[in-house]
C-alpha cells in the first residue's frame, strides 16, 4: 500500500507542477506572486485527500498566493483528473511549505554560536 501511496504522491506532485507551469498563468491573469514551487504531495492512506505543499519565492505575498490558488483549486483538480489515470482524484488542500524559514532559522542559530565561540577564543 505504501508504495502506490508513493507513486500516487510523486506523479500528482510532476502533474500539478506542470500545470502551475502551463495553465495557471492564463487562469490566474494576476500572476504577481511571483515563482510557485509544489514541494511536496502527501496523499491519505484511502487516496482521498492530497495535502499540496508550495513555495512562493516571494516571501510578502504568499498569503496572496495560496488564496488565489485556493481560489482555482476545482480547476486544478479538473485538469489532474484529465492528465492522470486513478479511479478517484483526490481533493486537494494547498499549504505554504515553510520548511526554508525553519532551515533559515536554525541556520542563523548556528552561525550565531559559532560566532560566539569565536569571540570567546580571542
Amino acid at each position: 500500500m505504501t508504495h502506490r501511496i508513493d507513486r500516487v504522491e510523486h506523479l500528482i506532485k510532476e502533474e500539478i507542477s506542470l500545470i502551475f507551469l502551463y495553465k495557471l498563468p492564463n487562469r490566474l491573469q494576476d500572476s504577481s506572486f511571483g515563482f510557485v514551487t509544489v514541494t511536496s504531495v502527501k496523499v491519505s492512506p484511502d487516496l482521498k485527500i492530497a495535502k499540496i505543499y508550495i513555495s512562493v519565492f516571494e516571501k510578502d505575498k504568499r498569503e496572496i498566493a495560496l488564496e488565489k490558488i485556493k481560489s482555482v483549486s476545482g480547476f486544478i483538480r479538473s485538469e489532474l483528473a484529465s492528465r492522470i489515470r486513478i479511479k478517484f482524484v483526490p481533493e486537494l488542500k494547498f499549504f505554504i511549505d515553510d520548511t526554508s524559514d525553519y532551515v533559515e532559522k536554525i541556520e542563523g542559530l548556528i552561525k550565531k554560536i559559532h560566532e560566539n565561540d569565536n569571540k570567546g577564543n580571542d
